[in-house]
């Protein structure tokens, strides 16, 4: 089965260890870090949806209006794609994504060559946005953390 979606998760060293914290305190604080993650993941969405939107490749602002928040997720996490059906042609957006996101040497629809994993606006945009969202992370865990050990 063809992959349908790009999911992206904010994540750096020290992270799990966080979340295996969190284990040994109430369902409440995990609910509490969830809200927060999700509020993250928001902030980061709507800066792909952006870059997405002022791409070079025709059919990237089209697939920008798939970027969507995963709800119940402890980590700030992102989902592009999907079975959305998108555009003029109404075709499911996992047609247009992985070149929207990533050229094409063999489709030249997308109007530039294939980058490679690093991708054109997905993945740079949480390259440059993802140190803060984890600092915002941590200190959002470290409240809550602290929060729930008092009481």
């Amino acid at each position: 089965m063809p992959k349908k979606s790009i999911t992206v998760r904010v994540s750096a060293p020290g992270i799990n260890d966080v979340l295996r914290s969190f284990r040994e305190l109430p369902d409440n604080a995990q609910d509490e870090l969830r809200s927060e993650a999700q509020k993250l993941a928001e902030t980061l969405a709507q800066k792909i949806r952006a870059d997405g939107k002022t791409d070079a490749a025709p059919q990237s602002p089209i697939v920008a209006s798939t970027v969507n928040v995963v709800e119940g997720k402890l980590l700030p996490t992102i989902e592009v794609g999907g079975e959305k059906r998108i555009g003029r042609r109404r075709v499911p957006a996992y047609r247009l994504l992985f070149g929207s996101v990533f050229g094409s040497n063999a489709y030249q629809q997308f109007h530039r060559p294939h980058n490679g994993q690093a991708g054109y606006w997905v993945y740079p945009t949480v390259e440059r946005n993802g140190a803060e969202i984890v600092k915002a992370w941590n200190r959002a865990a470290e409240n809550i953390a602290e929060k729930f050990a008092e009481g």
